[in-house]
């Protein structure tokens, strides 16, 4: 990652999920805001939320999200595939997890839909958005390009040593094995990889260690 970027990571919500901020030239990007949105936009106060990204649907990832947006202004987005169930979050999580909070709901209906090739902007950082269903039908990872070069957020698709499970509504255990081939592919090794849950890791560990991507 060249230049004077910065990303800051606010771990939110009962399942620890992973909620990045990219900062490019003043300007911030928001991804995965799972829970907490309003006090996540309070710790991004010094800087200018200019959009909001989810990696897929699941409440976990988009719980903030309506909290964010009605903070901020900015406009939020998801994969265009993720999208009609993205609204329905708490209800289709409601039997598998606890989904009780004060800062968490349904997030509104997104403002930008994300489809396979379009690219996400702020200041000098581009990311380019894969569909990589799996995870859910709709998951997106995205990609760094310009200044973000050599990082990519990959939501729950992969993590360090492990994937994303497909035994919830909407998974596919041979879309996920054909994601993860792809990413294999396509990610450049030294591509530091910014997971949902976890620690970061990098394509190259996971080439060598993950038994998913073997």
């Amino acid at each position: 990652m060249a230049g004077q970027d910065e990303i800051r990571c606010f771990v939110v919500g009962d399942i620890q999920t992973n909620c990045y901020a990219y900062v490019s030239q003043g300007d911030c990007l928001v991804v995965d805001p799972g829970a907490s949105g309003a006090r996540i936009a309070q710790q991004l106060a010094d800087v200018r939320v200019t959009q909001v990204v989810a990696t897929h649907r699941h409440h976990d990832h988009v719980g903030g999200v309506r909290a964010l947006v009605e903070a901020t202004g900015a406009p939020w987005a998801i994969g265009a595939i993720d999208a009609p169930r993205a609204v329905q979050a708490l209800e289709l999580s409601s039997h598998v997890f606890d989904v009780d909070g004060d800062d968490i709901a349904d997030p509104p209906e997104p403002d930008v839909l994300l489809r396979e090739g379009d690219v996400v902007e702020v200041g000098t950082a581009r990311f380019r958005v894969l569909d990589t269903p799996g995870h859910t039908e709709g998951g997106i990872v995205l990609v760094g390009e310009g200044s973000a070069t050599g990082v990519a957020l990959v939501g729950d698709t992969l993590f360090a040593g492990s994937c994303g499970r497909t035994d919830l509504l909407g998974g596919d255990w041979s879309q996920m094995q054909a994601t993860l081939a792809r990413l294999a592919r396509e990610i450049a090794p030294e591509t530091t990889l910014l997971c949902g849950h976890g620690q970061p890791t990098t394509m190259a560990h996971e080439l060598a260690a993950n038994p998913y991507l073997s």
